[in-house]
């Protein structure tokens, strides 16, 4: 029998033993906690009710948008399982945001303006912007509990960050990416004074949010920072310019006329002594951003993402509505063009919804292709999700359908040529004479093209025959018009593409006269809510499935105004917004041609003539199915 060696004890240990306890032994090690994993996907054993909550601040290095001396810092509240303070080491799924401190009450711009394009003397309108509450959502009642931390960054300038707001800029986008450093290991944080590490992270992050919320991840992978695995961008932008600009001119997001980058700058600059701190940002952005011409220049170069689209290394699920007029599908199409040139692995929902969560529209489905998705990327386990079809498009309410890819395969581009008698069709003879409208700033678009094919002297209007079998398209319409403008000073000329026909609720009944038909979240009287659909003997029943806005003064290039010699002919082709749509049998397509968009563009004094030679113009659709006579 070999000798024990003998050990030091304890006088309390002595005790013990002399009351015929057995003394301890150590043992192997435990096992440190782990994720469950059944059926190729995480399952949920961790306690949501027991989970850690710490904020941490963490240092953006190399930014001082405040110019204070000191590197900015930005708040993260983290949420994550107990179990991580005993070993579990678990990714992160992160949502940053400007708006968990609320926001502020900001004029907007004046849209009434003069010859020159300067503000008329009018009210002022007020923004309204959602604030969103830390941990209030699905994130973290369902993925906290399958092993996953939750970590919600403030954007610089707001609530308990330091530094200044500057509506998509580099230094907005360096928060988040500190943070993911910080995780990483690669950045400082602090907690009462004190650096503090994530030890408990594995450094892999999946980002994800809604609006700006989804607009920070686009912009936080086109810097490429290690450790974001994927992003899912919800109705998100992709180039700032094509939020509050749009070919030249200046053209409002849906629902919030006459706002701009230093409106939503001063809406969300919620950190204390922000308004003196950050004032001489703030006047920067008013001066800088140009709303007289509307022009594309270094200012909005630097906050489109399309530019590092290169540099992105994380898998993007992208989500879009595609009755989203806040953030217009123009900017989930050209990102998600930009990210197949590039092959990176992706995945897209495209709903008939506008601007707003998949999760109230299929929830079942959507968690079950978000987990998939979080766990592939994050985890590495094979969910099977990349093996899905890429693409699920909703083309009526509840009708989905899965495909091979966005736009859908097959679609070709179809001209249609305008004609005589608001004619719109392949026609063959083209005919050479014009026809005009003066230009009015009070009428809705909705009003001009209710009473269409009837003429009206606001407006032009051209109509397919009635369609002889179901028609789809899946792209980006384009429209091209010979015309001249005299008399007046608007420089907009403005594009419908309009669904005429009778319609009908998902459980097959009509529309009453004179109520809106809204998909998810719209109600009536919101801009976002699908367009109006009457029924009855003094107007036609119509959608405006798209738009399209063009400052005919940047005709050769969205950077440089050109003047217009009156009178003088110019040939005009700009985009629409991109769509997947069905045109059903029996209704006509429509294409009507105004100047002033008054819940969009800027209103110049009415008076403008516009001249247009439908012979040399044309509509061209991205037609997958069907066919247009």
């Amino acid at each position: 029998m070999r000798a024990r060696k003998v050990l030091a004890v304890p006088l309390a240990a002595v005790l013990v033993l002399a009351m015929g306890a057995a003394p301890a032994t150590a043992g192997p090690p435990e096992t440190p906690p782990a994720i469950k994993v059944e059926g190729n996907a995480t399952q949920p054993v961790f306690s949501r009710a027991d989970a850690i909550k710490q904020t941490v601040f963490v240092e953006v290095a190399g930014t001082d948008s405040d110019s204070d001396g000191s590197p900015d810092r930005v708040a993260v509240d983290i949420l994550r399982p107990k179990e991580t303070d005993q070993g579990l080491k678990v990714p992160v799924i992160m949502e940053a945001s400007p708006y968990y401190a609320g926001g502020n009450d900001v004029p907007n711009h004046v849209v009434d303006v003069d010859d020159d394009g300067n503000p008329l003397p009018s009210l002022w309108a007020r923004a309204n912007k959602l604030a969103a509450e830390p941990f209030d959502g699905y994130y973290d009642n369902y993925f906290l509990p399958r092993g996953y931390a939750i970590a919600l960054v403030e954007n610089l300038g707001s609530g308990r960050a330091t530094g200044c707001p500057t509506t998509g800029d580099r230094n907005e986008t360096a928060g988040p990416k500190a943070a993911i450093d910080w995780l990483n290991g690669r950045a400082r944080a602090f907690t009462a004074g004190e650096p503090v590490s994530a030890s408990w992270s594995t450094g892999k992050v999946g980002m994800i949010g809604v609006s700006y919320n989804g607009t920070l991840p686009n912009a936080v992978a086109s810097t490429g920072v290690k450790g974001l695995e994927t992003i899912v961008p919800i109705a998100a932008i992709s180039s700032w310019y094509d939020y509050y600009r749009a070919n030249g001119g200046v053209v409002a997001p849906g629902g919030f006329q006459g706002e701009d980058t230093d409106v939503l700058a001063k809406y969300v600059l919620t950190r204390a002594d922000g308004q003196r701190v950050c004032g001489p940002v703030m006047e920067h952005l008013t001066a800088a951003q140009d709303r007289i011409t509307g022009d594309y220049s270094r200012f909005w170069d630097v906050r489109n993402y399309l530019n590092d689209v290169g540099k992105v290394r994380a898998s993007v699920f992208l989500v879009h509505g595609l009755n989203d007029w806040n953030v217009k599908t123009k900017q989930f199409a050209q990102w998600w063009e930009a990210l197949a040139k590039r092959h990176i692995p992706r995945k897209i929902w495209l709903h008939q919804g506008t601007h707003m969560s998949p999760f109230n529209l299929r929830t079942v489905e959507w968690l079950r292709q978000l987990h998939g998705w979080f766990d592939y990327w994050l985890y590495g386990i094979d969910s099977g999700i990349m093996r899905e079809p890429q693409a699920d498009v909703e083309i009526g309410p509840g009708d989905w359908g899965r495909y091979a890819s966005w736009p859908l395969p097959g679609a070709t581009p179809v001209r249609l040529r305008l004609g005589q008698n608001s004619e719109l069709g392949p026609l063959t003879r083209p005919w050479p004479g014009r026809e005009s409208f003066v230009d009015q700033k009070d009428r809705t678009a909705e009003q001009l093209v209710e009473s269409a094919p009837a003429p009206d002297p606001n407006r032009l209007a051209y109509l397919t025959s009635e369609l002889p079998a179901d028609v789809r398209i899946s792209g980006t319409p384009e429209v091209s018009v010979r015309a001249s403008f005299s008399g007046g000073s608007s420089p907009y000329l403005t594009a419908l593409l309009v669904d005429y026909g009778e319609d009908v609720r998902p459980d097959g009944s009509l529309v009453p006269t004179g109520e809106t038909l809204c998909y998810g979240q719209g109600v009536p009287g919101d801009t976002g809510c699908t367009a109006l659909r009457r029924l009855g003997t003094a107007t036609t029943p119509y959608k405006i499935v798209s738009r399209g806005w063009l400052d005919v003064r940047n005709r050769a290039g969205m950077d440089r105004t050109q003047p217009l010699r009156p009178g003088k002919e110019y040939t005009f082709t700009w985009d629409f917004q991109p769509k997947d749509y069905l045109f059903k049998q029996g209704h006509r397509i429509g294409l009507v041609i105004i100047s002033t968009d008054r819940d969009y563009t800027l209103r110049y004094p009415p008076g403008t003539r516009v001249e247009l030679s439908p012979g040399r113009s044309s509509l061209t659709l991205p037609v997958v199915a069907g066919r247009v006579t």
